[in-house]
C-alpha cells in the first residue's frame, strides 16, 4: 500500500518565520533610503510598506498555501465484502423471494447452485419460509433444525433493511445444542442408574419386613447380600459422579508434577491380583524404560484400575489381559488390551459419552456404572494425552493412552 508524506508542520512555520524577517529587513532598508533622498518621513513609511510587500511577495515560494497544507486524501480499498465473507454466521439478502447476495458462509452451507435464485430452494423449511414471507422481523432468533445436517440446530433472524429487502441470519448453534441434550441426558441417566438399586432395596426391605422371610435365615441371608451389591454399586456410582466432577473442574490446569509411570502400573496390577479370587495370573505386564511424564499420580491410577478393570470384565474367562508401557518416537505409550466379544464399529465414536453402554444388560450384570470411560477420556485430555481405542468383533480390545515426555530442560 502506498504511503502519503505528511507535511512537516514546523518545517513549515520556520518558512514563514524567515520570510518575514526578510520583509522587516527591506521595510527598514527602502525606509532608510527615501528618508535620506526626500526627507519626508511619510513618503519613508509609504514606500518601507510597499517594498515590505513586494519583497515579501517575492519571497514566497511559487504554489505555496500561505496556510498549514492539509493532508492529502488516501482512497483505501473497499473492503466490505471481505469483511461480510468473514462472518462466521451464514448471511443472506432476499428482494422478492430472490437471494440477492450471499456470503461466504451461506454459499458453505447451502452450496453456490442455491444461492442465486428463488430463496424456497435453500431454505427448505416451513418456519423458516412462513418467517421470510412474514412482514414483521423477529425480536427473539427462531430456532429451526436441518438445513445442512439433519442433526445441526440453527438460530435465524430476520431483519428488514432499505427498498423491502430482508437480512437473514443463521448461527449455527449445533454444540450448545448437543451440550444442552448432554446435560438433560445426564441427569436421566443418572436418575435412572440410582432409582433401579434404590427399588430393588426398597423391595427386599418390604419383604424382610413381612415377617417370614426374616424368619428363614437362608432367605434373609440371601436377600441381605442382593441389597449389600445393590448399595455397593449405588456408592460406586456416586463415587464415580464426584470424581468425573472433580476431573472436570481441573481439566484446564495440566499436571506439572514428573513422574515414573513403570512403578504406578506395577502398583496399581499388583492391587488387581490380589483382588482377584481367580486367574489373577491373566493380568500380563510389559513395562520398558520410559521417560517421565507430568501428571497426577492419583489420575494415573484412576485410569489404570478402570481400563484393566474394564478388559477383566468384557474379556472371554481364562484369556490374558496384556498391559504394557513403552516409549515410541519421543512419547510414552501404555497399551491395555484383552480377548473378548469385541465391539462394533458403530458403537466405537460413543464409548466414552457418560452412560453409555453397548451391552446395558450386561454391564448392570457385572457391577458396570458406565462412567469408567468418561473419566479415562477427561483425564487424558487433563494431561494433553491422547486416547485410541481400536476393537474387532469376535478378537477383542485395544486401549492406547499417548502421553508426552518432559523434556531435559523440565527435569532440571
Amino acid at each position: 500500500m502506498k504511503h502519503e508524506t505528511l507535511p512537516d508542520v514546523g518545517q513549515d512555520v520556520a518558512m514563514r518565520d524567515r520570510r518575514g524577517g526578510r520583509a522587516l529587513l527591506a521595510f527598514v532598508i527602502i525606509a532608510v533610503a527615501a528618508w535620506l533622498l526626500a526627507a519626508s518621513p511619510a513618503a519613508s513609511l509609504v514606500l518601507g510598506v510597499i517594498g515590505a510587500f513586494f519583497t515579501w511577495i517575492a519571497a514566497a515560494p511559487r504554489g505555496a498555501p500561505a496556510g498549514l497544507v492539509p493532508p492529502p486524501v488516501v482512497d483505501l480499498p473497499d473492503r466490505t465484502q471481505e469483511v461480510i465473507d468473514a462472518v462466521d454466521d451464514a448471511l443472506l439478502i432476499i428482494e422478492r423471494q430472490r437471494i440477492t447476495y450471499s456470503n461466504h458462509a451461506a454459499r458453505r452451507l447451502f452450496g453456490p447452485e442455491r444461492v442465486e435464485g428463488d430463496f424456497r430452494l435453500a431454505l427448505r423449511h416451513p418456519v423458516a419460509a412462513d418467517l421470510i414471507a412474514s412482514e414483521r422481523e423477529t425480536d427473539v432468533p427462531v430456532e429451526i433444525a436441518g438445513l445442512g445436517d439433519a442433526d445441526r440446530r440453527w438460530a435465524m433472524s430476520v431483519r428488514h433493511i432499505e427498498g423491502g429487502a430482508r437480512l437473514i441470519t443463521l448461527r449455527d448453534r449445533t454444540d450448545s445444542w448437543i451440550a444442552e441434550r448432554m446435560r438433560v441426558d445426564f441427569v436421566a441417566n443418572a436418575s435412572h442408574e440410582l432409582r433401579t438399586p434404590l427399588a430393588t432395596i426398597l423391595g427386599f426391605i418390604e419383604t424382610l419386613n413381612e415377617g417370614r422371610a426374616a424368619e428363614d435365615a437362608a432367605i434373609r441371608q440371601r436377600f441381605l447380600g442382593i441389597m449389600m451389591g445393590e448399595a455397593k454399586r449405588m456408592q460406586q456410582l456416586v463415587d464415580d459422579l464426584i470424581s468425573l466432577s472433580r476431573i472436570e473442574a481441573d481439566r484446564f490446569s495440566v499436571p506439572q508434577t514428573p513422574l515414573a509411570l513403570g512403578p504406578v502400573v506395577d502398583e496399581v496390577t499388583g492391587v488387581i491380583r490380589s483382588g482377584m479370587r481367580e486367574d489373577g495370573d491373566r493380568v500380563k505386564v510389559e513395562t520398558a524404560a520410559v521417560a517421565q511424564i507430568r501428571a497426577d499420580r492419583i489420575q494415573m491410577g484412576q485410569l489404570l484400575h478402570n481400563l484393566i478393570g474394564n478388559a477383566i470384565k468384557y474379556g472371554r474367562p481364562g484369556t490374558p489381559i496384556r498391559v504394557s508401557l513403552e516409549q515410541v518416537h519421543g512419547k510414552v505409550r501404555l497399551r491395555v488390551a484383552d480377548e473378548g466379544d469385541g465391539i462394533a464399529p458403530e458403537h466405537l465414536p460413543r464409548l466414552t459419552e457418560r452412560f453409555y453402554r453397548v451391552d446395558a444388560g450386561r454391564s448392570r450384570s457385572i457391577g458396570g456404572t458406565g462412567l469408567g470411560l468418561a473419566i479415562v477420556k477427561h483425564i487424558v485430555e487433563r494431561h494433553r494425552a491422547t486416547l485410541d481405542i481400536a476393537s474387532k468383533v469376535g478378537i477383542g480390545t485395544v486401549v492406547t493412552v499417548t502421553f508426552p515426555v518432559m523434556s531435559s530442560g523440565e527435569l532440571s
